[in-house]
C-alpha cells in the first residue's frame, strides 16, 4: 500500500521484474467481461475474380491476335478459375474441419484427451469424456443472491433450478460438484427468480435420488428458485476505517481473508482465503520457484511480528494458470492448497468468490489490502495496510495518457487518477474487494503497476470473475 510517488516501472511482487511491458491492447468497450469469450467463430473465404491483361504478339495482325485470343483464352481462364476455386474450397473445408474438430469452436473439448463435444452433449447425463468433465461443471451461482442455475443440454442455455422437492442433500451434492467441501455447507433457501425464468426451469425428475438426481426442463415451477450458500464468506466483525489518505493501517478482523505469503519469515506476496484449504493469489509470485515446501502462509493477525518464530501454514500444492504469460501478465492467477485446513475464527475467514452477474461497474469503489511497501524504494511495513480505490472502465485504463492499451481483457485497473493511492511491491496476490448484498467479494488480484501511486497510473488487477470457471475446476479436481 502506497501513499508516495515514484518513478520505477515494476511488477507488483516481492521481487523486481525485468520483463518488458505488455504490448498495446486495443480496447473493445468500457465494461469488463465476466468470462472468457466463447462466441462461435466461422471461417469463410470468397474466391476473388482474377483479371488477366493480355499483351500484343509482334508479327500477327491485330484482328487475328484478338480472334485467336478470344478462341483460346476462355477455356484456359475457365479451367484456371475452376481449379483455383476448388483449391480454395478444399482449403476452407480442411480449415473448418480442423477448427471444429480440434479447436472446438462450436462445442467444448474434453480435458483428458481434447475430444470435441457438441453443445448438446454437455450436461446431458451421459459421460462422454474419459474423465467425465463434460458432466462436472453443470451448476453455477448467479448474482449476489446466489441463485442456483444448471445448464440445459436441450435448450443449450443456463436455467434456474426449481425448488420443488429440493432439500439439503441435493444442495450439498451441488456444492461438492462446484468444488466446495461438504462440511463447509451453509444452506439453501427459495427466492423469486424473475426474468431468469423466461426460458423455463430445471426441476427434479420423479426418479431422482440423492445418489444420482436428474433435472428436466419445465416451463413452470410451483414454488420458486433455489438460492444456495456453499460456504460462509465475505463477513467481517469489524468495519474498515473510511479515512483514506493514501492508505491506513488495518485492524484485526476488518479483512480476515488477507494472508501473508512468506519465505524465510519475510512477506513476499499476499493472497485471499477462499476456503479453509484454498488461497487465491497471483501467478507471477511463483515465477522463480513453485516448490510448495519453500512457502508458508501466515493468517489471523494484521501484524507480521506475530508470525516471527511461527511455523506457518504449510502449502501442499501450488497451481499456476497454465496460460500465464509473464510478458503480458495475462492469466496472472494461482491457487494454493494448504496441507492442513485453517481453523476459522473472527480474524480468519474466507472472502466470497464472485458469481455470474456480480460484475464491476464503472467508477465503483473497492478496497485493497496488503503488506507491501509504502513507497517504491521504501520500507517493509509490519502491519497490514488498507486503502479505498476507484475501479475504472477499460476505456479509461487504456487511454494513451493512462496505461496506453496495456490492460487486457482479463484485467481491471483501479486506484486514483490523481495519484497517491495504490498497491506496491509486496502486495502482489492480495485482494481487491467490493461489498455487494451485505458481503465482500474478491473481484481482483493485485498483478502489476507502473511505479507506485503515480498520477494517471492506476494499479492493474487480475479480473477474478473472468477466471471463475477455472477456479471451480481446480477446486473440484484437486
Amino acid at each position: 500500500m502506497n501513499n508516495n510517488q515514484g518513478i520505477a516501472i515494476y511488477d507488483n511482487t516481492g521481487f523486481c521484474n525485468d520483463e518488458e511491458n505488455p504490448p498495446p491492447y486495443s480496447p473493445h468497450g468500457s465494461t469488463y467481461p465476466s468470462f472468457p469469450p466463447n462466441t462461435p467463430r466461422y471461417v469463410a473465404s470468397t474466391p476473388q475474380t482474377i483479371n488477366t491483361h493480355h499483351t500484343g504478339i509482334p508479327g500477327i495482325p491485330k484482328d487475328a491476335r484478338q480472334t485467336k485470343g478470344l478462341k483460346r483464352c476462355p477455356c484456359r481462364c475457365i479451367l484456371c478459375v475452376s481449379v483455383f476455386v476448388v483449391l480454395i474450397l478444399a482449403l476452407v473445408a480442411v480449415l473448418l474441419w480442423y477448427l471444429l474438430e480440434y479447436q472446438c469452436l462450436l462445442g467444448r473439448s474434453c480435458g483428458g484427451d481434447g475430444r470435441c463435444l457438441r453443445p448438446s452433449q454437455w450436461c446431458d447425463g451421459v459421460a462422454d469424456c474419459p474423465d467425465e468433465d463434460d458432466e462436472s461443471q453443470c451448476f453455477r451461482l448467479q448474482g449476489t443472491n446466489s441463485l442456483l442455475e444448471s445448464y440445459s443440454s436441450v435448450r443449450q442455455t443456463w436455467l434456474p433450478v426449481c425448488a420443488d422437492n429440493w432439500d439439503d442433500g441435493h444442495s450439498r451434492a451441488v456444492c461438492q460438484q462446484m468444488g466446495f467441501n461438504s462440511q463447509d455447507y451453509v444452506g439453501f433457501s427459495e427466492t423469486t427468480v424473475g426474468s431468469s425464468s423466461s426460458n423455463g426451469y430445471l426441476r427434479l425428475s420423479d426418479e431422482s435420488n440423492l445418489g444420482s438426481f436428474q433435472l428436466s426442463h419445465s416451463q413452470s415451477c410451483s414454488t420458486r428458485g433455489v438460492t444456495l450458500q456453499c460456504i460462509e464468506c465475505g463477513v467481517t466483525d469489524v468495519q474498515p476505517s473510511s479515512r483514506i489518505v493514501g492508505g491506513t493501517e488495518a485492524v484485526n478482523g476488518a479483512w480476515p481473508w488477507q494472508i501473508s505469503l512468506q519465505r524465510d519469515y519475510q512477506n513476499v506476496c499476499g493472497g485471499s482465503i477462499i476456503s479453509p484449504v484454498w488461497i487465491l493469489s497471483a501467478a507471477h509470485c511463483f515465477k522463480t520457484d513453485r516448490t510448495p515446501d519453500l512457502w508458508t502462509v501466515f493468517a489471523g493477525d494484521v501484524s507480521l511480528l506475530t508470525s516471527k518464530g511461527y511455523l506457518g501454514n504449510i502449502i501442499d500444492k501450488i497451481i499456476v494458470h497454465e496460460k500465464y504469460n509473464p510478458k503480458t501478465s495475462s492469466n496472472d492467477i494461482a491457487l494454493l492448497k494448504l496441507r492442513t485446513p485453517l481453523t476459522l475464527t473472527s480474524t480468519i475467514k474466507p472472502v466470497c468468490l464472485p458469481h455470474v452477474g456480480t460484475d464491476l461497474l464503472t467508477e465503483q469503489k473497492g478496497w485493497i489490502t496488503g503488506y507491501g511497501y509504502l513507497s517504491v524504494h521504501g520500507t517493509r511495513p509490519i502491519t497490514m495496510n488498507q486503502a479505498q480505490v476507484t475501479i475504472y472502465s477499460r476505456e479509461t485504463c487504456n487511454a494513451r495518457q493512462v496505461l496506453n492499451g496495456q490492460v487486457l481483457e482479463d484485467m481491471i485497473c483501479a486506484g486514483t487518477l490523481q495519484g497517491g493511492v495504490d498497491a506496491c511491491q509486496g502486495d502482489s496476490g492480495s485482494p481487491l474487494v467490493v461489498k455487494k448484498g451485505g458481503v465482500w467479494w474478491v473481484m481482483g488480484v493485485t498483478s502489476w503497476g507502473i511505479g507506485c501511486a503515480l498520477p494517471n497510473k492506476p494499479g492493474v488487477y487480475t479480473n477474478v470473475t473472468y477466471f471463475i470457471d477455472w477456479i471451480h475446476e481446480q477446486l473440484k479436481n484437486n
